[in-house]
């Protein structure tokens, strides 16, 4: 079964992103653009996932769980999870090891909290957009104790990425899927890349982006509704090569 997806996306909790991209506003474009299934990455933190998920809940539509972390290496990583609790617990874990800065909005941008009418219910007032003291391999091993799975974010990029970072992928990080941005040919990093699942999706700070990837995921099912888990286990089983 296709399952269209975009697994990184933005709230207005990411000081770079709009303010626009509040709860139902996510979720309706998700819907207007006949997506499945979407994650909610915001930068180091989960506090607006909850609230997307319940806008979701009535609808056909899957919501996973999920934050962009940035290692200490300046390198982001995707981490999704089977549910909110899984995810909290990985919040704590980069809050144990988030440098303890104060965010300024007038500068860097707001980091809006929402509630499921997108309210504003309070604003984060630690900056989250800067590399925790958590190494990559340290990101990955917590990730996979929590269930989850770990996918290194938009390697095609020149900045903030595992490739450009590190110059390689170290075989001793386990990892089954890399992502691209939308401005990558997937195909060609599936070619360079063959021993892993190549996903790629929009990175989306804005309305515009979400779903504009285009990509599917060809899950077997007999089209039953899916939940979280069926997509990670998904993505943990099935590689390329």
């Amino acid at each position: 079964m296709n399952i269209k997806y975009d697994f990184h996306i933005h709230t207005g909790l990411s000081p770079c992103a709009l303010e626009e991209m509040s709860p139902n506003n996510i979720v309706n474009m998700a819907r207007l653009n006949g997506l499945d299934a979407i994650a909610i990455t915001d930068h180091n933190s989960s506090g607006n996932v909850q609230a997307v998920m319940s806008v979701a809940e009535p609808f056909d539509l899957i919501v996973i769980p999920g934050i962009e972390v940035e290692t200490r290496e300046e390198i982001h990583v995707i981490c999704l999870f089977e549910g909110v609790k899984e995810c909290q617990h990985m919040q704590a874990y980069i809050n144990e090891h988030l440098p303890q800065r104060k965010n300024k909005p007038s500068i860097l941008g707001r980091q809006i909290l929402y509630n499921m009418e997108d309210d504003c219910i309070g604003e984060e007032e630690r900056l989250i957009s800067f590399a925790t003291q958590l190494s990559i391999d340290e990101v990955i091993e917590y990730t996979k104790r929590q269930g989850g799975i770990a996918i290194p974010a938009h390697i095609d990029r020149p900045s903030y990425s595992l490739i450009s970072n590190l110059g390689f992928i170290p075989a001793d990080l386990s990892f089954q899927c890399l992502e691209v941005s939308q401005y990558a040919k997937e195909s060609v990093y599936q070619k360079k890349y063959a021993n892993y699942k190549i996903l790629q999706s929009s990175d989306a700070h804005e309305l515009g982006f979400i779903g504009i990837c285009d990509q599917y995921l060809n899950i077997p099912g007999h089209g039953k509704k899916w939940i979280p888990k069926d997509i990670l286990d998904f993505l943990k089983t099935n590689q390329n090569g």
